[in-house]
């Protein structure tokens, strides 16, 4: 069997999950979910969850388990459904205790410039996800590739969240999908993160996911490689991101349209 990184390259594949590791409940929910679908669709599916998030609006905002709990909880998804794990670290030192457990270690947004981080994770082996920050222009996150690039590891995936777009809002220029593919590696576009208003709330960050599915189209429809988003079985009551985030019961017929507009290119194509 390819290993993601070489079925990255081969096929649509998708980055699933709740944005914060809240309870094993909702998070074995989840993965079971996705673990149905990947099997019944013979898809590509990795499961994502975050054990801390360091860059939330409030300091009363809910972050996460922290890390040793939170690895336990992937560690636990892991081995009842055996798909491959991401999740994202904020400082260097988390980077080889985090590869012990998961397929491929991120970075987030607001770090994709941290050369000690991106070091960090490249040195690991595991493939390395960046997501390219709102404030960057596309051809500038070569930077980045090169950092990791440098440590001998070009396991590297690249994602596209949106772009600041004033005050508290943002938006996709679809014209970074095929900019960054033409640096050599797979390109995700994260339909759920892009339907953000960041701060939006005042004390946390509000969310247009009626949107999520014409985002996740047009980026299959500009030649991505991987669609990201977030899910949760009840998106208004999630501890995080839930205005972005797509409902759970939803997501088995939003992938099948993907599927489906994926197919259609490749036939057109020929």
């Amino acid at each position: 069997m390819l290993d993601i990184f070489s079925r990255s390259q081969r096929e649509l594949f998708f980055i699933i999950g709740p944005c914060v590791l809240e309870s094993q409940e909702v998070v074995l929910e989840v993965a079971r979910t996705v673990k149905e679908l990947s099997e019944r669709l013979s898809l590509l599916m990795v499961f994502k969850s975050s054990f801390d998030k360091a860059n939330r609006t409030s300091l009363s905002s809910f972050r996460g388990p922290g890390l040793k709990k939170g690895l336990e909880m992937l560690k636990e998804v892991k081995e009842e459904t055996g798909l491959p794990i991401i999740t994202d670290i904020h400082e260097p030192s988390q980077a080889q205790e985090v590869a012990h457990v998961v397929d491929v270690i991120q970075i987030p947004a607001f770090l994709c410039r941290q050369t000690d981080l991106l070091l960090a994770a490249g040195d690991t082996g595991r493939v390395v996800n960046i997501k390219k920050g709102q404030f960057l222009a596309p051809w500038d996150i070569e930077n980045a590739i090169a950092k990791v690039v440098s440590t001998g590891n070009k396991r590297v995936w690249l994602t596209e969240r949106g772009s600041s777009f004033g005050y508290n809002n943002l938006v996709v220029d679809f014209r970074s999908i095929p900019i960054m593919k033409s640096f050599g590696y797979p390109v995700v576009l994260d339909a759920t993160h892009s339907v953000q208003i960041p701060g939006g709330k005042g004390r946390c960050s509000g969310g247009n996911r009626e949107f999520v599915p014409t985002l996740a189209s047009c980026g299959v429809a500009a030649g991505c490689d991987g669609i990201f988003m977030e899910v949760h079985p009840s998106p208004d009551h999630a501890l995080c991101d839930g205005p972005n985030s797509w409902p759970l019961q939803e997501l088995s017929p939003l992938v099948l349209r993907l599927i489906k507009l994926r197919k259609a290119m490749e036939i057109d194509k020929k």
